[in-house]
């Protein structure tokens, strides 16, 4: 790790965090803190997947879907009108409508085999967004002025690294440069993420392998062909599931490259302070 003893993170001039695990346990929320109150630079994986790697297939995406309809088409290819996302760090529903939801297409659901395609570009800038973090550690600080840098991971960050591969080059990257910070949650937490998944389902990203699997299992617990599955029941059907593929992988990485925090200590953070006090309560557990 980056810093090695509480008192090391407490002194260190430029303090960088990459916070991860699932989404829904506080990561944005902590990482705003730190922008809006203290003198933190907040990057955001995930924006930066559905604007710098991933923005030209969600546009394309709009244009075909504009381009059904005749007015809208006529005005597009005209270059009447301008189609673009409005991807925001709270607000990333154009990367999550990209992503979509494999099934019945007169419920909203794309052929298996386009949701595998955007399920592999989305590993590809993953990927490339995460190792980006090295640039952007001397950009905040060397363009703009930042003190520290909080890295606000993608939740399917555990599934684009093998943890256990001390070679592993995307945690390479990002332990190197940062302290990787686990969110873990209780049971009541994960009971809590279910019961609001199945309340709005919303697209999601998997381990190819876990997902042919899945996709596998629920066409024959189903009986169903592949353009009679219902999207949502499908991603409803595999979320349990990916919680408990996921959890492993999140504590392999903060056994091997990082530190672990609870939810509940994080949602008590109210401001910077308290985030560095439970940082360094975090590596000095590591140490004991």
């Amino acid at each position: 790790m980056i810093y090695s003893t509480p008192a090391d993170w407490r002194g260190a001039s430029h303090r960088r965090v990459a916070l991860f695990g699932m989404s829904g346990l506080g990561k944005t929320r902590i990482s705003s803190i730190l922008r809006d109150e203290g003198d933190w630079f907040h990057y955001s994986v995930d924006f930066r997947v559905g604007t710098r790697y991933m923005g030209e297939h969600i546009v394309d995406n709009f244009k075909r879907e504009a381009m059904r309809n005749p007015f809208l088409r006529e005005l597009l290819r005209s270059d009447s009108i301008f189609i673009g996302s409005n991807i925001t760090f709270q607000n990333l529903a154009p990367l999550s409508t990209y992503l979509g939801k494999p099934g019945d297409p007169a419920k909203g659901g794309i052929p298996f085999e386009e949701y595998l395609t955007r399920q592999r570009q989305h590993l590809v800038a993953e990927i490339a967004a995460t190792r980006d973090v090295v640039a952007f550690i001397g950009k905040a600080r060397d363009i703009y002025g930042y003190s520290h840098f909080v890295c606000d991971c993608s939740g399917s960050l555990c599934e684009v690294v093998d943890p256990w591969n001390p070679a592993d080059p995307v945690l390479r990257d990002l332990a190197g440069h940062s302290l990787p910070v686990w969110i873990r949650g209780s049971d009541a937490d994960v009971e809590a993420l279910v019961a609001r998944f199945d309340r709005a389902p919303k697209p999601m990203y998997y381990q190819e392998e876990f997902l042919l699997k899945l996709w596998d299992d629920h066409l024959a617990a189903t009986g169903r062909t592949p353009d009679e599955v219902d999207p949502d029941a499908f991603i409803r059907h595999g979320f349990r599931a990916l919680i408990n593929h996921r959890l492993p992988r999140y504590a392999a990485m903060a056994e091997n490259w990082g530190v672990t925090v609870e939810a509940a200590e994080i949602a008590a953070v109210r401001d910077p302070a308290d985030f560095t006090a439970l940082v360094a309560e975090a590596i000095a557990r590591k140490g004991a």
